[in-house]
């Protein structure tokens, strides 16, 4: 256990070989830094993200004291409100029913006709970038580009999208373990400050409704299956928020990762058409996302350890995606690897929503960076973000 410290640089620099030693130790695990049991093992992972006996929340049958927890400080309240009215953090029916309306969004139809706008933005973000002579590949491309593309499904007008990426960073730092004091305030005060944009955007979509996103979860709201003003919100921020963290982190993490590998490299940018799963092999070779967390509904029991209601687990992704009990090689970077079922997007009923359109910009910029600049190179290594839980990179400078 020792070896597991997400709170070391240099595990966050390199987690896996302390995985490893978790797999070899067993199958779950006591952490007391975090009260909670930590699973490292693909089969268990995958299982547990389907158990029912498990859930994102309690609240939709326990009360904080029926579940032996202690209610979070009143001065969070304003991050709370929005997280838990989002459909990553509520289990059914209120989960089914939100993720249904917003999911007409994110039909492969839907997904497939902004293929073109992607693609076409994709390469537009390179082509500065190349007639900037290089830059930072995280600011210039990984970054803009998810956020444009669901600022545009929401209907954020593009004068107002500055604030966004900012937001969704500190509301995020929520999501790390043991989170201090100080990021629980910007996480408080990015709540109060998105939800009131949001608020008042909607108001301005009742008055004058258009084809985004937003519109379509009102009219949602004005019929049967309703969504709550703050559900409407809550929903917006997680699609910015998931829909380009975990995206803007695959797109460094994976570049960095083909760096350093000149071969896999070489191969890709001798044969385009492994772009495809080139993507699956990156989401899988450096996790985005480490960690995700369920709460026990009802006690369970993994390899004769009984965990009791009321525990936290949590289920090790970038672990799950280095089993050799179901990746062969997992420590090397095969771009070419066709048997690749990596647990990225989650599963379950939490599966990502957005998974299609994450891999539709990953694949575009990957593409336009592949054509735009055969020659990209990094200028030194990057500095790692100190974030465990949701993993990237500072920076990743380039030259072309």
């Amino acid at each position: 256990m020792a070896a597991f410290d997400p709170w070391d640089p240099a595990f966050v620099a390199d987690p896996y070989p302390a995985y490893a030693e978790l797999r070899a130790q067993g199958r779950v695990h006591w952490f007391e830094p975090t009260n909670q049991w930590l699973v490292p093992h693909h089969a268990d992972v995958s299982a547990l993200l389907r158990d029912r006996r498990l859930g994102r929340t309690y609240l939709h049958r326990f009360s904080h004291e029926e579940f032996g927890r202690t209610p979070p400080p009143p001065e969070h309240e304003p991050f709370h409100t929005l997280n838990d009215h989002g459909m990553l953090d509520l289990e059914p029916p209120d989960h089914t029913r939100i993720r249904r309306l917003v999911s007409k969004a994110f039909t492969p139809r839907t997904v497939e006709r902004l293929k073109p706008y992607v693609e076409q933005l994709a390469g537009e973000l390179v082509d500065r970038l190349v007639t900037a002579g290089g830059g930072d590949l995280l600011r210039d491309v990984a970054e803009p580009l998810p956020v444009a593309v669901i600022a545009e499904m929401l209907g954020i007008p593009e004068a107002d999208r500055g604030p966004l990426r900012p937001w969704s960073a500190d509301i995020c730092g929520m999501y790390e373990l043991n989170p201090s004091e100080e990021a629980a305030r910007r996480a408080v005060r990015a709540s109060i400050e998105f939800s009131d944009y949001l608020r008042g955007l909607i108001a301005e979509r009742r008055k004058e409704p258009g084809d985004d996103l937003i519109s379509g979860l009102i009219a949602a709201h004005d019929e049967e299956d309703r969504l709550t003003e703050q559900e409407m919100i809550s929903t917006c921020v997680l699609l910015l928020n998931a829909g380009h963290e975990a995206t803007v982190n695959a797109t460094v993490n994976g570049w960095w990762a083909l760096f350093r590998n000149p071969g896999q490299l070489a191969a890709l940018r001798a044969d385009h058409s492994l772009v495809p799963s080139a993507v699956e092999e990156l989401l899988r070779y450096d996790t985005p996302l480490q960690l995700f967390e369920r709460w026990v509904l009802d006690e369970i029991e993994i390899d004769g350890t009984v965990v009791p209601r009321g525990s936290e687990l949590a289920l090790l992704f970038g672990s799950a995606n280095h089993d050799p009990a179901v990746f062969t090689d997992p420590g090397t970077l095969d771009i070419t690897r066709r048997d690749n079922p990596h647990i990225s997007f989650s599963a379950g009923i939490h599966y990502c929503i957005g998974a299609p359109l994450a891999r539709i910009e990953l694949a575009a910029s990957m593409g336009a960076l592949l054509r735009k600049a055969p020659g990209l190179k990094p200028v030194a290594e990057p500095k790692r973000k100190p974030n465990f839980v949701i993993r990237g990179l500072e920076g990743l400078e380039v030259e072309v």
